[in-house]
């Protein structure tokens, strides 16, 4: 799959009788599911269309009304499916430190001496703060992407500087937890 498409949610369940499906969303703003009139699915041809119309956002969940769903039997097909828009859809970043995920992915973490600590295979989004996960050639490293730890990201360059005195008081490294 190229970077063309980007992961906005997946189809938890049908709700309702109507055909509407209850959406987890991976969108920083679940509000512009209200906007986004096409959304994609993985298919045996490659990507494919969907109408999709939002008709509310409640709990933290989304709930869509998506092409072809006119039943709580054909909101089934859909459980489980990933849901994606394409690149040209996405809003442009507010300010320059913004950066999209899937961009940043595949990243070196570069020291300030040029050493390469490792590269970034995931964000982690689970409280107030993302957490990066690098991997590196001892293991999985662990850091909170703090502007102290990681004053810049070049994604143009595919690198994040690393300030390592900064990264070794906060990193987390799988190997130090396996050896006891």
């Amino acid at each position: 799959m190229t970077k063309d498409y980007l992961l906005i949610g997946t189809v938890l369940k049908p709700q309702g009788i109507r055909g509407e499906v209850k959406v987890k969303s991976f969108a920083a703003d679940m509000e512009r599911f209200r906007s986004w009139r096409t959304l994609y699915r993985f298919g045996p041809e490659g990507m494919e269309a969907m109408k999709s119309e939002c008709t509310r956002i409640h709990d933290g969940f989304v709930y869509l009304i998506l092409q072809d769903t006119a039943s709580a039997d054909d909101a089934e097909k859909l459980r489980g499916i990933s849901l994606y828009i394409h690149r040209q859809d996405v809003p442009a970043p507010r300010n320059a430190s913004e950066t999209l995920i899937c961009d940043l992915i595949g990243c070196s973490g570069v020291t300030e001496n040029g050493e390469i600590i490792g590269t970034l295979t995931d964000v982690l989004q689970h409280g107030p703060v993302d957490v990066y996960v690098f991997a590196t050639p001892q293991g999985e490293l662990m850091a909170p992407a703090l502007k102290r730890v990681f004053p810049k990201v070049d994604v143009a360059a595919r690198q994040i500087q690393v300030v390592l005195d900064e990264l070794n008081q906060v990193a987390v490294r799988e190997w130090e937890h396996d050896e006891g």
